[in-house]
């Protein structure tokens, strides 16, 4: 792992730029640590660590952090693996802890371990905070993960987690050492398992980060195991398989894989599962290779909680391609031919397979554009096309300028990115002037840079969703969309020339997993920021009292997919919204002017006299402060800093007009609500 600079907040910053404790911003000690970062292409976990502590002895928490936080992710680098640097890493950040500001997320976690697993409890909240989300773990006793999840008088239940975390290894799987029916025997215990999982979420709503087991690489039968399906090799590496199928389906909704397998491959079996330490201390994952688990538990919490990195910003020449544009030309470039071209042929490969999941793409490159242009179209070994960026910056301003330009094109947060650069001193300048941008150095031979990409955590992502696969050429038409508003005469002329179309639906099958995702993740335009899970999501649309609002926009650069949810509550003769959110690509079009009128109607259909609506401040959205407000609601009330605001019905709604809207016909079935005006077996159909 090669990340320089990951995300921590800037407290400590005075408002003339410099670090509190320091004339300048800097001591002795600081710089002396940072030339010993930057002899490397790569800064080792020890160099990092050093600059943690000559920040934390100059009085910068917030630089603190980041390098302890940059000393955790060079020392999870497959083998080299440096558990000692964690643990002063950990040592770093927890003596700095109280001067950091509140992470953007804060979790209840329990630890359900097979295993001794008080090293990997040590370590995660670390993770954790890395991967932004502040953490209090409990650990269960050692092998009682199964008796602790049922028992209702256990530790676990007092603690009320709202993530439990099943540690277990192979040998807590009940799998015979030969079996007649291998697959009944590996299905059987399949659903041990995801009982568990139906435990943890019918008691505790929990989410859960399930470990897979890591099939162990000392088998008596040799290569034949692979051939015998009743060995006990054969059915672990089928239940492994069918454990990650599993987790996919409705069965799995709330549950997140990390896989130990591929792991454990990465650093070698053996590596990863250390007789000595089993045998010493029934610890199942060796010491050092504790804190890549760690991490990896992190990312999937974190992208649970919607901290995954959204855009991947890279440069041009000696990143996606081998030498210098300006001097080579588009066909001189190095790619496609060679071990170095075949080389950065790989690394494009690798970075449309990113695309693929649904990170964005960008590029920002000192390069004119009219060149760069030419060697996207003009040479045939390019993999990457201009397609499939969302944003190109092209010029000879300085990067963290375009870097920001980029986010703010997309309408991202700085947080989302993460920064690629084969220049140190690029990535120098966009980690000391954009210090919420990850920054990724590669090694000075391109033939690494793949595992330097692969092993950057954080663009991991809960489920895959349509609008993942086609989130660039989404984003790709928001950025057209402000070109053409920059040449617009007005707002108004600007939004009718988009020609702009909203499908509104109900909750359904083919939407859960979508509405989920936008509700752990959206931020800015966000009423009261609940993140309710898959399995909240599936409850409402169960529940008849609930009626929903999920809103598809496409425009005539782009099916924006999925973009809008609004979700409401039935209670008594009030209609109360609980969640209100739009995504980014959509914000400043009148889309929430049009879900306003279509909840109105819908709250007349079902008889209800008000509507409520709260608004739960974060750090993030000040800009729907002012909604109610402006939509016509009164503030009936305040709790602590949430403002409740009302709206007596009937009420004239009178929308731009600027979208055409279109709402799916529905059916609302009200027997079972208890407050429903309707007779006990009739159904309301509404539809616009």
């Amino acid at each position: 792992m090669t990340v320089e600079e990951p995300n921590a907040s800037r407290t400590d910053d005075t408002t003339d730029g410099t670090t509190d404790g320091t004339t300048d911003g800097t001591t002795d000690e600081v710089r002396e640590a940072l030339a010993a970062i930057g002899a490397t292409a790569v800064p080792t976990s020890r160099a990092c660590l050093a600059l943690a502590k000559a920040h934390r002895s100059a009085g910068s928490p917030r630089r603190s952090a980041q390098w302890a936080f940059a000393a955790t992710d060079a020392a999870t680098s497959g083998a080299g693996a440096d558990f000692a640097a964690w643990l002063g890493a950990d040592r770093v950040w927890r003596s700095v802890r109280e001067q950091l500001p509140p992470a953007p997320r804060t979790a209840r976690v329990a630890v359900l371990g097979s295993y001794t697993t008080t090293q990997f409890t040590q370590l995660l909240p670390l993770a954790c905070a890395r991967a932004g989300v502040d953490v209090e773990v409990y650990e269960c006793g050692y092998g009682l993960f199964r008796a602790e999840l049922l028992d209702p008088t256990s530790g676990l239940h007092t603690f009320a987690p709202d993530v439990i975390v099943l540690a277990v290894d192979e040998s807590a799987v009940d799998l015979p050492a030969r079996s007649d029916d291998p697959e009944a025997s590996v299905e059987a215990e399949l659903a041990r398992w995801t009982s568990l999982w139906d435990t943890a979420r019918s008691r505790f709503g929990a989410r859960v980060v399930q470990h897979d087991v890591v099939v162990p690489a000392d088998v008596a039968l040799g290569h034949l195991a692979d051939q015998t399906p009743g060995s006990r090799h054969w059915m672990l590496r089928r239940f492994s398989e069918r454990l990650g199928e599993l987790a996919g389906t409705a069965a799995g909704q709330g549950v997140g894989i990390v896989d130990c397998e591929r792991l454990a491959s990465t650093v070698g079996k053996r590596t990863w599962i250390d007789a000595r330490y089993v045998h010493a201390a029934k610890q199942a994952v060796a010491l050092g290779c504790v804190p890549l688990l760690a991490q990896h538990t992190a990312a999937v919490i974190g992208a649970q909680y919607g901290r995954s990195r959204k855009c991947l910003v890279l440069d041009l020449d000696n990143t996606l391609w081998g030498g210098i544009l300006g001097e080579l030309g588009p066909h001189g470039i190095e790619i496609g031919h060679g071990a170095r071209g075949e080389a950065f042929t790989a690394f494009q490969r690798y970075v449309l397979d990113l695309k693929e999941k649904g990170v964005v793409l960008a590029i920002c490159s000192k390069n004119d554009e009219a060149h760069v242009r030419e060697a996207f179209e003009q040479n045939p070994e390019m993999l990457l096309s201009l397609d499939d960026v969302a944003v190109l910056e092209a010029g000879w301003g300085d990067k963290p300028t375009a870097v920001r330009s980029i986010a703010r094109t997309l309408g991202i947060g700085e947080d989302s990115l993460v920064f690629v650069d084969d220049n140190p001193a690029e990535r120098e300048a966009v980690r000391e002037l954009l210090p919420d941008v990850d920054v990724v150095a590669l090694p000075r031979e391109p033939a690494g840079y793949v595992a330097a990409l692969a092993d950057y955590p954080f663009f991991e992502t809960e489920a895959l969703t349509a609008e993942d696969a086609a989130r660039t050429a989404q984003y790709k038409a928001r950025a057209q969309a402000v070109e053409v508003r920059e040449n617009a005469g007005t707002l108004e002329e600007y939004l009718a020339s988009l020609d702009m179309h909203a499908e509104v639906a109900d909750l359904g099958p083919d939407n859960l997993a979508r509405v989920a995702q936008l509700l752990g993740k959206t931020n800015q335009f966000n009423l009261t920021t609940r993140r309710h899970s898959l399995a909240d999501v599936e409850a409402m649309a169960q529940d008849p009292a609930w009626t929903a609002q999920v809103v598809r926009v496409r425009d005539r650069f782009a099916d924006h997919g999925v973009v809008g949810v609004l979700l409401a509550r039935r209670d008594g003769d009030v209609l109360d919204v609980d969640s209100w959110l739009l995504s980014c690509r959509v914000i400043g079009r009148t889309v929430e002017d049009e879900m306003f009128g279509v909840l109105v109607r819908t709250a007349d259909s079902l008889g209800c006299t008000s509507l409520r609506g709260t608004h739960v401040p974060s750090a993030k959205n000040s800009q729907v402060a002012g909604l109610y407000e402006r939509l016509g609601f009164e503030q009936g009330g305040r709790d602590g800093s949430s403002t409740v605001w009302t709206l007596e019905l009937p009420a004239a709604v009178s929308t731009p007009g600027l979208v055409q809207v279109e709402v799916a016909r529905r059916v609302i079935d009200l027997r079972d609500v208890p407050s429903a005006r309707l007779d006990d077996e009739q159904k309301v159909e509404v539809s616009w």
